[in-house]
C-alpha cells in the first residue's frame, strides 16, 4: 500500500530569526513511517523540522511552515492509499512577518495571529479514495474532543493521546494512545515505546483499508 505520512511540528515565522512552534518531536510519525516501510509499504514522509535521523522511506519531503505542509499534502495525497496526519501543525501564524529582526524595546509587543490552513478540513469534502487518519493531542476531555474531530474532519480514524503526562507522550520515546473509529469502535494501546505502538497502528490502518475495499467490491 502507499502511505502518505506527516510528522513533526511546523514553524510559523515572526521575523527572520523567531517563529511560533510547538513541542512535537516527530518521533511518532517517524516510527509509523519506519514501521510501514518495514512491512513492505511505499512511504512518502512529509516532515517538519525535527532532530531525527532520516528514515529509509521511498521519499522524504522536508517542510517548515504550515503553508508548505498544506501544499505538499495536496500535491501527494491523490497518489496514496492511506493518509496519516501525525504532524502537529500550528493552529495560528502571525498575520504579518517582519522583514527584519524585531528589536527589543521596553514597551509591550502584541502579535496579531491568523488561523493556518486546516489540512484535514480541506480534504473532508473530497470524494476520497484513501483512508484518512488524524491525530489529536489533548490535555483534557480526550474522548469528547477526539470524537468531535473525527466527525468534523470526516476522518476514518482518530488516534488520540493525552499530552498532559510529564513522562510520556510529547518529546518522549513512549506513548499511550486511544483509537477512535468512524463506526464507533474504540481501542486503546497502553503505554509502550512509540516504535511498538507504530507497528500496531500500521496493522490497524492496513486492516481497515482492506476491509473498506472488500465492502466496496460487488
Amino acid at each position: 500500500m502507499r502511505f502518505l505520512i506527516t510528522a513533526g511540528p511546523t514553524r510559523e515565522p515572526i521575523d527572520p530569526v523567531r517563529y511560533i512552534s510547538n513541542r512535537s518531536s516527530g518521533k511518532m510519525g517517524y516510527a509509523i513511517a519506519e514501521a510501514a516501510t518495514e512491512n513492505g509499504h511505499d512511504v512518502v514522509l512529509i516532515s517538519g523540522p525535527v532532530n531525527l535521523a532520516c528514515p529509509c522511506v521511498a521519499k522524504l519531503i522536508a517542510v517548515s511552515a504550515s503553508d508548505e505542509m498544506f501544499d505538499a499534502v495536496h500535491r501527494h495525497v491523490p497518489d496514496c492509499d492511506i493518509l496519516v496526519m501525525c504532524a502537529a501543525v500550528a493552529d495560528y501564524k502571525p498575520a504579518n512577518i517582519s522583514p527584519g529582526k524585531i528589536k527589543k524595546h521596553d514597551d509591550k509587543l502584541s502579535l496579531e495571529l491568523t488561523p493556518t490552513h486546516d489540512i484535514l478540513a480541506s480534504l473532508a469534502a473530497q470524494d476520497r479514495q484513501f483512508l484518512t487518519v488524524g491525530f489529536a493531542a489533548e490535555t483534557n476531555d480526550l474522548q469528547e474532543n477526539a470524537q468531535k474531530k473525527l466527525r468534523a474532519k470526516n476522518c476514518d480514524i482518530i488516534v488520540a493521546n493525552d499530552v498532559s503526562h510529564p513522562d510520556f507522550g510529547m518529546e518522549s520515546d513512549e506513548n499511550e494512545v486511544t483509537i477512535f473509529f468512524r463506526g464507533g469502535e474504540i481501542k486503546t494501546i497502553p503505554r509502550a515505546p512509540k516504535k511498538i505502538i507504530a507497528r500496531k497502528l500500521v496493522k490497524i490502518f492496513t486492516d481497515m483499508h482492506e476491509n473498506c475495499l472488500t465492502k466496496k467490491m460487488p
